[in-house]
């Protein structure tokens, strides 16, 4: 399974002064370092923490794993990305009010928009991904609109307690199962932290995971190479303890 670590809140940091650090551009690079297989960040409308030029330089510097652009499906964030050329984007849904991003895209109702869409980044051979909510429908409709993957938005299994966990998770392993068996890519992220990402990992079908608050958090007390290698090596335990 491989790790993408969100470097987003490294931005946030920096944006809370307007100054120049901590930079997202040696986050990134040191989170490669320490072993994670991609580095994800969110060009927000609103730029509340990446901003263009960080987007760019990382597309620079940034060689030996992929980049994966996550953005709203806009004219504006197309033009952007068609520039960068990430070697994924990842759609989201985008709300200047919320905190972060509060659930997946809801391609059932955007289905021909996205089909017209994504067709630039196809043939630029550019990985589109879908941020979706585990939902059967939502599946179905990103196979017609024509995704390559499909990241499974984990939020609601992040915030549940009790025994709405487990019901959480298996709405997950069954989704997974699903988009698989539809012949998409499965990834999942969002709320994912030390605590609770082991029996997502565990989860065969999904190949990736994409993680930024609780690494970045955590980074403050052990450096951001060490918040890597230990989550890498949860999500390393659930793969083996299977």
């Amino acid at each position: 399974m491989r790790l993408g670590v969100n470097i987003d809140h490294i931005a946030t940091i920096r944006q809370a002064r307007r100054t120049f650090e901590p930079d997202p551009v040696k986050g990134a690079i040191l989170a490669v370092e320490a072993g994670a297989d991609q580095i994800t960040l969110h060009l927000r409308e609103d730029r509340r923490h990446i901003q263009d030029k960080d987007l760019f330089e990382i597309r620079k510097v940034i060689t030996e794993v992929p980049v994966n652009l996550e953005m709203a499906p806009t004219e504006e964030m197309k033009n952007i990305a068609l520039t960068v050329r990430p070697d994924s984007i990842t759609l989201v849904p985008e709300k200047r009010e919320e905190i972060t991003t509060e659930g997946g895209l809801d391609v059932v109702q955007l289905q021909e928009y996205l089909q017209n869409y994504i067709k630039d980044f196809k043939e630029a051979g550019i990985r589109v991904v879908f941020f979706i909510d585990p939902i059967f429908a939502q599946i179905d409709a990103s196979v017609e609109a024509g995704a390559d993957a499909v990241e499974l938005h984990t939020g609601e299994y992040a915030n549940a307690k009790g025994i709405e966990v487990d019901k959480q998770l298996d709405r997950l392993k069954k989704s997974a199962t699903y988009a698989y068996e539809k012949g998409l890519k499965v990834f999942a992220g969002h709320g994912l932290t030390y605590q609770n990402v082991k029996p997502v990992a565990s989860i065969l079908e999904i190949e990736e995971l994409n993680i930024g608050h609780s690494i970045i958090a955590n980074s403050v007390f052990w450096g951001i190479g060490e918040a890597v290698r230990r989550m890498k090596k949860l999500i390393l335990e659930s793969r083996e303890g299977r």
